[in-house]
């Protein structure tokens, strides 16, 4: 039995309030409502199109029927070119070298804080130039080291070894960085979520959060320290388990293959006092 949505009418309170957010954010980065609404008709109907089982569930009058997008403007939709979406490379190339540096054995303590590295070694041994070329031969390792000196990513010691300083990679001075992880972890998390209110049994994916209201400030910032330590020591855990098991062997092409994004998150924010304790306006 395959799993059913919810009804519409009951999306919409939950929707109207996991976009505001997004409105928000649009909103100080000046896109206007016009050009929001152009891309979401759009994607309506370039979802509506992947969804359909067979060519009759394209056809104009179907999607029409499925989005409430006038078949004029389907077809014009039709005629946009498409954005290609990418990985950026200094995502791609900064995110696997890091992950090795804290998950590899002679990278890494027990604990998962990254070892100082020499900048080069004897074959056999940990270094910074070994561990870039073991992701990449395609960019020189003195290249990535002068990039993340630059950037404070890597500080050289008076020993002349190299220590990560992972606090620096947000990414924080990398806009497309950003913008990277903010669709991507998003877009998991939704489809995580999706999946899991129209899942008639067990849901499908891991999906829950620790909440509590009406903290002290400080009582707050105490949970939000613990709450940062513990999500880094069970990421640091699973980079370790995930490097082990692609040391077993990679897929053999033309295999199924699947992909795996475990995130953490963690918010806090002010709120308004109990409407008990508010003081009434005088008169």
């Amino acid at each position: 039995m395959l799993p059913s949505p919810p009804p519409a009418e009951s999306l919409l309170r939950p929707i109207r309030r996991l976009l505001r957010p997004l409105v928000r954010l649009t909103i100080r980065a000046g896109l206007t409502f016009p050009v929001l609404a152009d891309l979401l008709r759009g994607l309506y109907v370039e979802v509506a199109a992947s969804m359909a089982e067979d060519a009759r569930g394209r056809t104009d009058s179907r999607l029409s029927l499925l989005t409430g997008v006038h078949r004029k403007e389907l077809r014009r939709l039709r005629e946009t070119p498409r954005e290609t979406e990418e990985v950026p490379a200094v995502v791609t190339l900064a995110s696997q070298v890091i992950a090795r540096w804290l998950g590899l054995p002679g990278y890494a303590d027990a604990e998962g804080r990254p070892l100082p590295l020499p900048r080069s070694a004897p074959p056999g041994e940990p270094s910074f130039d070994t561990l870039v070329a073991s992701v990449t031969t395609d960019v020189r390792p003195r290249a990535v080291l002068d990039g993340w000196l630059e950037q404070g990513l890597v500080a050289s010691g008076p020993d002349e070894r190299l220590r990560l300083n992972v606090a620096a990679y947000l990414p924080s001075e990398d806009l497309e960085g950003r913008l990277f992880y903010f669709a991507r972890n998003l877009h998991d998390h939704m489809a995580a979520a999706g999946a899991n209110i129209s899942s008639g049994g067990a849901p499908p994916f891991f999906d829950r959060s620790l909440h509590y209201d009406r903290l002290r400030p400080e009582a707050a910032a105490r949970l939000e320290e613990a709450g940062r330590e513990g999500a880094q020591r069970l990421l640091l855990e699973m980079n370790r388990l995930a490097l082990s098991l692609l040391e077993e062997g990679e897929a053999e092409p033309g295999t199924p293959t699947r992909r795996v994004n475990l995130g953490i998150y963690l918010y806090a924010e002010n709120e308004a006092p109990p409407a008990s304790s508010r003081v009434a306006p005088k008169g």
